[in-house]
């Protein structure tokens, strides 16, 4: 396993790409005042770089990274651009209002890419790059460049491009796992590799995919091996199977702050209204048993999770739901559920049960319950406690 040999904590940075790789996802596609309202809530959230787009791509994305700029001048925008010039030139006009510009650039090195995509060379390619970054560097002064497919990268090759993209004045070295295809001591000494050849001359940056299920284990990974910046979305949308989550790489470097001696600047209350807010806006929302952010992240059926979490929340709760913006845990009543979790909710509901109510309600509340997919509602158990005083009142007559 890879060790973090340094004991002071520190930065990571967050590359932000809901607005540009996740809206490549079917079903995620943005208006520009979609974007806007989706930024604003990104720059609430305290994202370090926020990529508003590929301009090249279509109108709209030229104007969503121009109007993003203008909007939120206190935000570093990000602009994509493949390695030429008309690209880096339409970026560059895209970020024109920008106070904090970057314009991030990118070209194939993997083989595979190379023999099949480009039909290039890898000196060819390595030319490209170096040629967009300094045609970059005329219009703005951070520069990132990223490495497509770069984890199928052979590694003497990417220590040359990363070495001679940097020369040429580039900030930001990113080595993406384009394809998911990564596992991650695979991935980690890769990025180690990376590291330990550019040094301090410019940041190593990670962007992964969830082909196999493997984004954020990669990326935490990443950091472990001196990567310093992680691109990832809201919610993981993105390509395919989607991309790193930037809630669960925040909330790893948070909650094991023990483990990982690295932080971002990230406001983690706002992870759960960003996510409601992108769901509101695209297609579809997480899955219900997503890590931080899905509806069942904090919820608790089962009668024993709910019996230690009656008595203390950290027996089953390793985040405060209060620090990603989520109200309180909550316990679900269905057939799993115990007399413990049942009796506070009843004392929710203004009832003070006598043991021998609470064990009427209970059997009550289980022969429902057995038949049920679905939890009970609070309606539902009150009736069910309204059942068992008429059956009282019934039984003294």
């Amino acid at each position: 396993m890879l060790v973090l040999v340094k004991t002071m904590s520190e930065r990571v940075y967050i590359f932000d790409t809901t607005l540009r790789d996740g809206e490549q996802s079917p079903g995620c596609s943005m208006t520009v005042p979609e974007k806007l309202r989706m930024a604003r809530k990104l720059v609430d959230l305290g994202v370090d770089i926020l990529e508003a787009g590929f301009p090249i791509a279509s109108e709209g994305d030229f104007e969503a990274v121009d109007a993003v700029s203008r909007e939120f001048p206190e935000a570093q925008v990000a602009a994509l651009a493949r390695c030429c010039t008309l690209d880096v030139e339409r970026a560059a006009k895209s970020l024109a209002h920008a106070q904090r510009p970057r314009i991030h650039t990118f070209i194939a090195t993997s083989e595979i890419h190379l023999k099949y995509k480009l039909k290039k060379t890898e000196e060819q390619v390595l030319e490209e790059a170096v040629a967009a970054v300094e045609l970059a560097r005329r219009y703005v002064d951070d520069v990132e460049f990223s490495a497509e497919d770069g984890a199928r990268t052979a590694p003497e090759y990417l220590d040359r491009i990363s070495k001679a993209v940097v020369a040429a004045g580039a900030r930001t070295v990113n080595i993406p796992d384009t394809v998911g295809y990564s596992v991650p001591h695979e991935y980690g000494a890769l990025i180690g590799h990376v590291a330990k050849t550019l040094g301090d001359s410019a940041i190593v940056s990670v962007h992964c995919h969830d082909d196999l299920g493997l984004a954020v284990a990669n990326s935490i990974v990443a950091v472990e091996a001196g990567a310093r910046q992680v691109e990832c979305t809201i919610n993981g949308i993105g390509e395919r199977a989607g991309n790193c989550s930037l809630e669960e790489i925040v909330m790893i470097l948070k909650t094991r702050s023990d483990y990982y001696p690295c932080h971002t600047g990230i406001h983690t209350e706002h992870l759960f209204s960003a996510s409601e807010l992108l769901s509101s806006i695209i297609t579809f929302g997480p899955q219900p048993n997503k890590a931080i952010v899905g509806l069942n992240a904090f919820a608790h059926e089962a009668g024993i999770h709910q019996d230690g979490y009656l008595k203390e929340k950290t027996t089953y709760e390793i985040i405060d739901p209060r620090t990603v913006g989520v109200p309180e845990g909550r316990l679900v009543l269905g057939k799993h559920s115990g007399r413990h979790a049942l009796n506070q909710r009843a004392k929710d509901l203004g009832y003070d049960l006598s043991k021998q109510e609470l064990d009427g309600l209970y059997y009550r509340f289980i022969a429902v319950a057995d038949h049920r997919k679905k939890g009970l509602m609070d309606k539902e158990i009150e009736s069910l406690i309204r059942a068992g005083e008429v059956a009282e009142r019934v039984a003294a007559d």
